[in-house]
């Protein structure tokens, strides 16, 4: 796996509307992929439509304060730990610990403003899925289901980012020759309707398998993104991405998540 200094980072270029009556094109996240839409602003973050041409909207950010802090602060209990909201309101930090958790706070106020219902996660490992054919966990490529309009909002604060994968450079790990076979001869039955269904049920049809030659990409640490999610009548194809693995990486993840 690349580590996250060689991943491909957004190129120079315009941005979309920042609200100054400037630049509405978009620069590509990824150089030469225009699925990817970066702004500055945060109304152009929630207003820009996730459609056919576009399934992911970043607002490129960089933030001030001590994010490391805000990781490490109060008494860590477990692999994944979602953080008290309103213990952190008051948390007794340092000017930059505090610069930090304010900067979480806004955006987590600002997304409830809006409808959604974000929480704030110190992640130190999520649990593996050791399945030798084809794993499901959240270290593999995948993408977010929902039987509803909605969407995914993420932000990694601290931390290695999490990481995405274009559409033309991945393939759904059931479409895999070998793959599929593999997980025919396991369900016990035909290829029909009823595999199917196995494949939904089991969340298979979610995960997918990079390319020969895919390049995958960081978030980048405090960038707010919002991706499409798999769900009926969606207008957008539903965003690849995936958790970073923890290993080389730079400490606790601080996470936002909706």
């Amino acid at each position: 796996m690349p580590s996250e200094s060689s991943l491909p980072k957004p190129q120079d270029g315009l941005i979309l509307d920042d609200r100054s009556g400037s630049a509405k094109a978009a620069t590509p996240w990824v150089p030469g992929y225009r699925m990817i839409h970066a702004v500055r602003s945060w109304e152009a973050f929630v207003e820009t439509p996730l459609t056919g041409s576009c399934n992911a909207v970043v607002w490129v950010r960089e933030l001030a304060g001590d994010f490391g802090e805000v990781a490490a602060w109060g008494a860590p209990s477990g692999d994944v730990e979602a953080l008290d909201v309103p213990a952190l309101r008051s948390a007794k930090l340092t000017p930059s610990g505090r610069q930090a958790a304010d900067a979480v706070l806004h955006d987590l106020d600002r997304l409830k403003g809006i409808g959604h219902e974000p929480g704030i996660e110190r992640v130190e490992r999520y649990p593996r899925d050791d399945d030798e054919i084809a794993p499901t966990d959240v270290y593999s490529f995948h993408v977010d289901s929902s039987t509803v309009p909605t969407e995914t909002i993420l932000c990694t604060y601290a931390g290695r980012a999490s990481e995405g994968l274009r559409l033309d450079q991945a393939q759904r790990m059931v479409d895999v020759d070998g793959t599929r076979a593999k997980l025919l001869e396991r369900f016990g039955g035909d290829d029909d309707e009823r595999f199917a269904e196995y494949l939904r049920e089991s969340h298979l049809e979610l995960h997918y398998k990079e390319l020969p030659g895919a390049e995958p990409f960081s978030f980048g640490v405090g960038n707010l993104w919002r991706l499409a999610v798999q769900y009926p009548g969606s207008p957008a194809p539903a965003f690849i991405h995936r958790a970073p693995a923890e290993s080389g990486a730079p400490g606790t993840r601080l996470l936002l998540i909706s």
